[in-house]
């Protein structure tokens, strides 16, 4: 067989409509193209440049999500163009069944369109640190229908985009880098005040993960029960690896106290036994 005859090769749809092989593989050629389009803008926004670098790597997948979406719609339809397939009659001819998709497939759509807002609004982007149903997660992925969410366990958890659009979703990198966290500590009543201030404030400024500006905070919380009651308060980028950086700082916090001299209680209790004394008086 030519290639002549290999292009002109026909093929019959639905319909009786008659589709030639020319047409199929200028229609391959634009979904390709897009594809390979895609891949380029993608590398082109994530690779650091002078211009991309003055927006967040979160924006730059933003955009480049957006442009995704809109650069597979366009080449669809395009693509169905090329075949000779009136959009316009089709979707005229298929009422019935797109009504009876939407009815059994609501969800899917509902997904779908939650995605497009997700895009559009920007609420959350790649790489934001987020906490949905009591679950914290950095964004992998936000797709047309779903997101990846990885946890602190590193599971990869697949989210429909319904839920961070019609549900209550904290986001902890939402527009500043730096968010807040708090260590809680209490030392036995009786321990000096200033010094113990003095070993919080100096642990905090060892670990570099903690930032300088805002300056970290030490407070005198409270008089407990059975001790004095102290928070640390402080800025860091880690945001979704938060508990390493907790975990270390309590540790050198131990070691700074007991280099000082001070004392983490334990809960002490006087007992009062009633009739106690009538039953030692009858011992004796």
């Amino acid at each position: 067989m030519s290639w002549k005859e290999f292009v002109h090769l026909e093929f019959e749809i639905i319909g009786g409509k008659v589709i030639h092989m020319d047409q199929l593989l200028l229609a391959a050629l634009v979904l390709l193209s897009t594809w390979l389009g895609l891949l380029l803008l993608r590398y082109l926004i994530v690779r650091p440049s002078f211009i991309a670098d003055k927006v967040s790597k979160k924006r730059r997948m933003t955009v480049f999500y957006l442009f995704k979406f809109i650069g597979w719609m366009v080449s669809i339809i395009v693509a169905l163009k090329v075949m000779g397939i009136n959009i316009t009659g089709l979707l005229v001819g298929s009422t019935a069944l797109l009504v009876g998709l939407g009815l059994g497939l609501q969800n899917i759509f509902k997904d779908l369109v939650s995605g497009l807002f997700l895009l559009f609004e920007g609420s959350i982007k790649i790489g934001d640190v987020i906490e949905v149903d009591g679950v914290i997660g950095k964004v992998m992925e936000i797709n047309f229908r779903s997101s990846e969410i990885m946890t602190r366990d590193d599971v990869i958890i697949i989210i429909p985009n319904s839920k961070f659009v019609g549900e209550k979703v904290i986001n902890w990198s939402h527009e500043y880098e730096q968010v807040r966290f708090t260590v809680t500590i209490s030392l036995a009543h009786g321990s000096d005040v200033e010094k113990v201030f003095a070993c919080l404030e100096k642990a905090m400024t060892f670990d570099k993960r903690i930032s300088k500006s805002p300056n970290p905070v030490v407070q005198f919380v409270d008089f407990g029960e059975s001790s004095l009651d102290f928070k640390m308060m402080f800025w860091s980028k880690e945001t979704f690896r938060i508990e390493h950086v907790k975990s270390d700082l309590r540790r050198l916090v131990y070691r700074k106290l007991s280099e000082a001299g001070l004392v983490i209680p334990f809960p002490q209790r006087d007992i009062h036994i009633k009739g106690i004394e009538k039953i030692l008086d009858l011992k004796k």
